[in-house]
């Protein structure tokens, strides 16, 4: 699939009508629908330390790591992919270099629930210490910490945000998950709902909800297989695009590819591809969504 960054141009801008906030229609979720597994979650954190610039951290969660996950650190968010680290232990530790810092991980998943994917939601904790600075914190496990020269008080954290969440799901027709799109901001339902294999291909529909209203709705889909459309989430602006080409014409493969991403105003261009470490530590940094469904059965 090509760069789903390179199917439009600037120019290629279409403001919804439809408004998170405001009156809609109500979604239809037929209870025939199976809903879609999650099988591997990819969160990137933004980390602004005392002494030295940005750290990107990058912690995957999938089904294929059973109660644990792989972690990259980074000063470049591009290279995260890199010198992954595989931390199969339900309770552990790790020590290395990195970025011309001491990295230190400890985590315990050893009581962690989780709801349907392999994200844990309660009963757990995972913490990065970068040069003996508390860079990350994640879990709900802070009293009972002791991680730290035997230490149970975590101290005061490094300012962090989550930047980027990639999420990859597998299923027939509806595709959901819960996204957060600005520090602070309302956790809302996000659902994508893929209609019309009963009927033929000819009939496809996709529609997508937030909170159980309708916000974008694709007719034709065979024919408008790739899109893009703008919606309003909290007084911001949502850029959508959806590229669904591989459900048609390469079943074999039959991802589909969803990104939401935040704007500043009006005026962004949609799309462009900044180098994020390169700006400036005044400029906010937007959060995008990545969702890549496969429609196959299993």
């Amino acid at each position: 699939m090509r760069n789903i960054t390179a199917c439009y141009s600037e120019h290629a801008i279409k403001v919804s009508n439809s408004y998170c906030s405001g009156a809609s229609n109500q979604v239809y979720l037929s209870p025939n629908l199976i809903p879609s597994v999650q099988n591997a979650v990819t969160c990137i954190y933004r980390v602004n330390l005392s002494a030295q610039k940005p750290l990107f951290i990058r912690i995957t969660w999938s089904n294929s790591v059973t109660q644990g996950f792989s972690l990259g650190v980074s000063d470049d968010s591009r290279s995260l992919s890199r010198n992954l680290r595989q931390l199969k232990k339900a309770k552990g530790t790790k020590a290395f270099d990195c970025c011309n810092s001491s990295i230190e991980v400890f985590w315990d998943l050893s009581r962690a629930t989780y709801d349907l994917g392999p994200e844990p939601v309660s009963g757990f904790y995972v913490v990065v210490w970068v040069s003996s600075e508390l860079g990350l914190y994640l879990g709900d496990l802070e009293e009972e910490l002791d991680c730290k020269n035997g230490s149970s008080v975590l101290g005061e954290v490094a300012n962090f945000s989550l930047v980027s969440r990639s999420e990859h799901l597998s299923g027939n027709a509806l595709y959901s998950t819960r996204a957060q799109f600005s520090d602070g901001g309302t956790c809302h339902d996000l659902v994508i709902k893929y209609s019309g294999q009963d009927t033929g291909s000819k009939c496809a529909e996709l529609n997508v909800s937030i909170d159980k209203k309708n916000v974008i709705q694709v007719k034709r889909l065979q024919w408008n297989f790739r899109g893009n459309q703008t919606i309003f989430v909290d007084g911001l602006l949502v850029d959508m695009m959806w590229d669904v080409h591989d459900w048609f014409f390469d079943p074999a493969s039959g991802y589909g590819v969803f990104l939401f991403r935040t704007r500043s105003g009006f005026d962004g261009r949609l799309w462009l591809e900044e180098k994020i470490v390169e700006q400036k530590d005044q400029e906010k940094i937007g959060f995008s969504l990545l969702i890549c469904a496969c429609k196959a059965s299993h």
